[in-house]
């Protein structure tokens, strides 16, 4: 089964577009484990328990495991994943970005080392920084495009004098992700949630790609406008919320309460399809 067939059979059997991102913050964790790096998997695997029936993805973000030495338990997390929920793909939200043999390691490290089924990409380099995770049939990679944060616009919304009508840079990445780049389908988009009318630019240049949706929650995106930008019957959305899920209690109720939060942003975001 390919990422894309993943993520359509998790949002139709749990009627949702929601992703909730792993970004395990120790200093956050509820009191009987704050502090505490040895904890991450256990917080996150709570998380994933309470919430696999409400998620159309699951996105860890390397980061927060890698600075706190947890890639060990990183590894556990995913193995927890693929027995516990195994119908909910996995994006693994790296954010890599380089060329040749390094490119090939990055991709052996996110598909065999921790088997996610779809990673997040910088695409700055070009085609070949690409290329090394399309060899890996049925897995996905979704490429930074229009980011949620306002240094985006350094880059992101930028004109292009070189191209034909002068697109801005996101707009042709975009036009690249849907046509030459995307040989068997495997490539998607991260577009930010902060940023609606972009969505739905990028949408109409890419109207069958999956689209990654950060910035709903913590970061203030609107749920509706969101929706109603990206999603189309034959374009699929993964609308992202990470913080607001995880931290909705700092109790021991903390994966009922993140619970609580995952349906009602599911809830909001599905009546917003139209």
């Amino acid at each position: 089964m390919t990422f894309l067939d993943m993520l359509h059979a998790a949002a139709t059997q749990n009627n949702s577009m929601l992703c909730v991102g792993l970004d395990p913050e120790p200093s956050r964790f509820p009191a009987a484990m704050q502090g505490d790096p040895r904890k991450i998997y256990d917080f996150c695997a709570a998380i994933v328990d309470a919430t696999a029936d409400l998620v159309c993805a699951f996105k860890p973000q390397i980061a927060y495991f890698a600075a706190h030495g947890a890639e060990d338990q990183l590894e556990r997390l995913m193995q927890h994943m693929r027995s516990h929920a195994p119908q909910v793909p996995i994006i693994l939200d790296a954010k890599r970005g380089d060329i040749g043999s390094t490119a090939e390691q990055y991709a052996k490290e996110a598909f065999e080392r921790y088997g996610a089924d779809a990673v997040t990409l910088s695409p700055f380099m070009g085609l070949d920084s690409i290329e090394p995770y399309l060899r890996y049939p049925g897995k996905g990679a979704f490429l930074l495009c229009r980011t949620s944060n306002p240094g985006g616009d350094d880059f992101q919304n930028q004109r292009l004098a070189s191209i034909a009508g002068e697109p801005l840079l996101y707009e042709h990445i975009a036009r690249l992700a849907q046509g030459s780049w995307n040989h068997n389908g495997q490539l998607g988009l991260v577009v930010g949630a902060t940023y609606p009318a972009e969505i739905e630019r990028v949408r109409a240049l890419a109207p069958t790609v999956p689209l990654l949706i950060p910035g709903v929650g913590a970061q203030g995106g609107d749920a509706l406008a969101t929706v109603r930008a990206g999603w189309r019957p034959n374009g699929p959305i993964v609308v992202n919320s990470s913080r607001a899920i995880l931290y909705a209690s700092n109790g021991a109720d903390f994966a009922d309460a993140a619970r609580r939060e995952a349906r009602k942003t599911r809830d909001v975001l599905q009546a917003a399809r139209p």
